[in-house]
C-alpha cells in the first residue's frame, strides 16, 4: 500500500504536523521523494525536495532559494513509523543533522539538542543509538565521496 500522508514529528520543540501540501513524486519500498514549499516563509530558502531513505533512518533535503539556486543539502537523522492504515508515515526527527554546502563544506549540527533530549527523556536510549548509527552511516557515505549517488536520485527526476 502506498503512502499518501506524511507527518513530521519533532521532539524539540514538541510538535507533529501533517505535511499536507508536500507532493509525493515517487515511492517504493525503500524510499519516497517529495517536493515542497516551506511551511513558514523563510528568507534563506522557500522550497525544496526530500528523499526519505526508509531503511537507513535518513532524510535528505535539497533546499532552494526563491531564485531557484541551491542553498544547501540538509540531512536529517530520523525514525520512520508506518501507521496501521498503511498509508500514513510519521517521520520523527532524531535531532542530529548534517548540512552540505554546494561548495562541499560539511557541518554536523544539533548534537547538543540530542543530548538535551536524552537528558530530558524526550528520546529513548534505543532511538539515540539508532540516531548515532544512522549518522555514522551518512557520514561514511559522505567521507567515501558517495553522496553523489544520493544526489543522482533527485537529478534523474529533474529536481
Amino acid at each position: 500500500m502506498e503512502i499518501t500522508n506524511i507527518y513530521r514529528r519533532r521532539l524539540i520543540p514538541s510538535e507533529c504536523i501533517l505535511l499536507k501540501d508536500d507532493i509525493i513524486v515517487t515511492q517504493d519500498s525503500e524510499s519516497i521523494i517529495t517536493t515542497w514549499n516551506t511551511l513558514n516563509p523563510k528568507t534563506e530558502f522557500n522550497h525544496g525536495c526530500s528523499l526519505y531513505l526508509l531503511k537507513e533512518g535518513i532524510k535528505i533535503s535539497k533546499m532552494y532559494r526563491a531564485d531557484g539556486s541551491l542553498l544547501h543539502w540538509y540531512c536529517d537523522i530520523v525514525e520512520y513509523s508506518r501507521e496501521q492504515d498503511g498509508q500514513t508515515l510519521t517521520v520523527t526527527d532524531l535531532l542530529a543533522d548534517v548540512i552540505l554546502s554546494p561548495e562541499g563544506r560539511m557541518k554536523v549540527v544539533d548534537l547538543d539538542e540530542l543530548a538535551e533530549a536524552l537528558e530530558q527523556n524526550l528520546i529513548t536510549k534505543e532511538q539515540t543509538t539508532s540516531c548515532l548509527r544512522s549518522l555514522n552511516h551518512l557520514l561514511t557515505i559522505i567521507y567515501r565521496d558517495k553522496f553523489d549517488r544520493l544526489q543522482d536520485r533527485f537529478d534523474k527526476l529533474g529536481l
